[in-house]
C-alpha cells in the first residue's frame, strides 16, 4: 500500500510537470470563458451580417441554455478528443522510457501501475471538468442574469461518465499498443464507433452511446431514461481497465 500511495503521489506530480497540466486545463477553461459570452453576442453577429448577404435571419433571444448548450457539445466533441491525445501514451511512454522496469522493480504490481495511472488521470479529468463548469456556470450568471445549477450539473456529470470510460478505453489502449498515434488511434476509432451506434435508438438507450447526446438533451430538457447508458459506460470503464490489467501483465518491459 505504501509502494502504491507512492507511485500514486508520483502520477500526480508527473500530471503537474509535464504539458498535460497545461493542455487540458487551458482548453476547457478557454471553452468555459468563452461558451457563454459566445451564446449571447452570435445572434448580434448573425443579424449584422444579413443586410450585406441579403438574407433575412430571425433569431429568438439567447437564453441561459444556449450557454449550457455551447458547453455540453464542447465536451462532447473538443474535450474527448484532447482526452483521447493526452492519455494515448499513459503506458506506452513509461515502457519506452523504461521507468515502467523501475517503478516495477520495487514492491509495486503491475495491477496497481495500472490502476494507479487510471485513479491520477481521473482525479485530474474529474478536477479540470468541475472547474470548468463553474466557470461556465458563474459567466452565464454574469451574462444572462439566469443559470440553474441542476441542468449544468447533470449535463456535466454525464460527460464525466462518458470521460472516465473513454480514459479506460485509453489506459487499455495504450497497454496494448506500443506507441502514441497507435492507441489514439484506437481511441479515435472507439469514439467513431459509439457516435455511429448513436443513431441507433437501442443503443442509445441501453449503450453508452447514449451518453454522447445526453449532456446537450439535458440542457434542452428532452433527456430520455439515462441508467442504461450510465451503468453500461461505467461497466466499460471496468472492464477496460481490467483488460488492460490483463495485457500489461503478458508484456515484456
Amino acid at each position: 500500500m505504501t509502494s502504491f500511495r507512492a507511485f500514486l503521489g508520483k502520477e500526480f506530480w508527473e500530471i503537474g510537470k509535464t504539458w498535460r497540466i497545461w493542455v487540458l486545463p487551458g482548453i476547457v477553461l478557454f471553452l468555459a470563458v468563452t461558451g457563454p459570452v459566445l451564446a449571447r453576442v452570435t445572434p448580434q453577429l448573425l443579424q449584422a451580417l444579413a443586410p450585406d448577404t441579403g438574407l433575412v435571419i430571425e433569431i429568438p433571444d439567447p437564453t441561459f441554455r444556449d450557454a449550457y448548450l455551447q458547453w455540453a457539445k464542447n465536451l462532447v466533441q473538443l474535450v474527448s478528443f484532447v482526452l483521447i491525445l493526452i492519455f494515448a501514451g499513459v503506458v506506452s511512454a513509461e515502457r519506452r522510457s523504461g521507468t515502467a522496469v523501475l517503478v516495477l522493480t520495487k514492491p509495486l504490481g503491475r495491477a496497481a501501475f495500472i490502476v494507479a495511472k487510471y485513479l491520477a488521470g481521473g482525479a485530474f479529468l474529474v478536477g479540470t471538468v468541475a472547474a470548468g463548469a463553474a466557470v461556465t456556470w458563474g459567466l452565464t450568471w454574469a451574462v444572462f442574469g439566469e443559470a440553474p445549477l441542476r441542468p449544468l450539473a447533470q449535463a456535466t456529470g454525464l460527460w464525466l461518465v462518458w470521460g472516465l470510460m473513454m480514459l479506460g478505453v485509453m489506459v487499455f489502449a495504450s497497454s496494448v499498443v506500443g506507441s502514441h498515434a497507435g492507441a489514439a488511434g484506437l481511441g479515435f476509432g472507439a469514439f467513431v464507433l459509439l457516435s455511429i451506434a448513436s443513431i441507433w435508438a437501442p443503443a442509445v438507450r441501453y449503450s453508452p452511446a447514449g451518453l454522447l447526446g445526453a449532456p446537450s438533451d439535458i440542457v434542452l430538457g428532452r433527456a430520455g431514461p439515462l441508467l442504461g447508458p450510465t451503468l453500461t459506460g461505467l461497466a466499460l470503464a471496468g472492464i477496460s481497465l481490467a483488460a488492460a490489467v490483463a495485457a500489461f501483465r503478458r508484456k515484456e518491459l
